[in-house]
């Protein structure tokens, strides 16, 4: 059975800092394009930030350039995204996504709030 399953969300300051995790089962994990999504209220889901199978290739939005970065651990079938300089923008359902070819598996999302 296909999981992904976020964690690590909550109630930051402006500021402050989160990482969130990803732990995945029930599938080959070292071959998926990796990817954050957030959804804010109202708003559609946007891209976050992505990283190729291997590590070596990340891809993030010009949004959160410079402040979050997303890591992976294949051994530990894990993607993580830290979060640091966090605004009251970035508050939003922020979920995990693997891709291969024509797979796609989603997480359940976890509630990020950036507020004082």
């Amino acid at each position: 059975q296909v999981q992904l399953v976020e964690s690590g969300g909550g109630l930051v300051q402006p500021g402050g800092s989160l990482r969130l995790s990803c732990a995945a089962s029930g599938f080959t994990f070292s071959r998926y394009r990796l990817s954050w999504y957030r959804q804010a209220p109202g708003k559609e889901r946007e891209l976050v930030a992505s990283i190729e199978s291997t590590g070596g290739t990340t891809n993030y939005a010009d949004s959160v350039k410079g402040r979050f970065t997303i890591s992976r651990d294949n051994v530990k079938n894990t993607v993580y995204l830290q979060m640091n300089s966090l605004k009251p923008e970035d508050t939003a359902v922020y979920y995990c996504n693997a891709r291969w070819l024509a797979f796609a598996h989603w997480g359940q999302g976890t509630q990020v709030t950036v507020s004082s």
